[in-house]
């Protein structure tokens, strides 16, 4: 992206995450809303919104309320996007951070997993007894 894209990106998604914050009289438009990204494209004529909706149950009917009030919502943010001319603004669903989080979940379970499991042949308080006993002595006592 060019200068000009992402500075006009970024002041489009502070006027959409403060246009976020006031929330929405549609009742379509329920749940913890997330804008990931907003990408504009090079000719400035759309700007492309990831939207993360939480629970995921309630993604399809937000993002239909979201597409519905698109218009609506171009002409709130244009008096904060100082912009010659306003892109349309494009809302996609983007799950990424539910992959995220299902990695981060499989990754704790896996070190939850391995902290209850005992070493090779012995439980974990024999392991750690048999490490103090093999450990070399300098002839000092700590």
């Amino acid at each position: 992206m060019t200068l000009k894209q992402d500075q006009l990106a970024s002041s489009i998604e502070r006027a959409l995450r403060e246009r976020f914050s006031r929330g929405f009289h549609d009742p379509r438009i329920t749940g913890l809303i997330t804008i990931t990204t907003v990408k504009v494209t090079q000719d400035l004529k759309f700007a492309d919104v990831g939207i993360s909706v939480f629970p995921a149950e309630k993604q399809g009917l937000t993002m239909h309320g979201l597409e519905a009030a698109a218009k609506h919502i171009r002409r709130e943010i244009m008096d904060e996007v100082r912009s010659r001319s306003m892109p349309e603004v494009r809302f996609v669903a983007d799950n990424s951070l539910k992959k995220q989080a299902g990695i981060m979940n499989a990754l704790d379970k896996i070190k939850h997993d391995d902290t209850t499991k005992p070493t090779w042949g012995a439980t974990a308080g024999e392991a750690q007894a048999d490490d103090a006993t093999t450990q070399p002595s300098d002839g000092k006592d700590a």
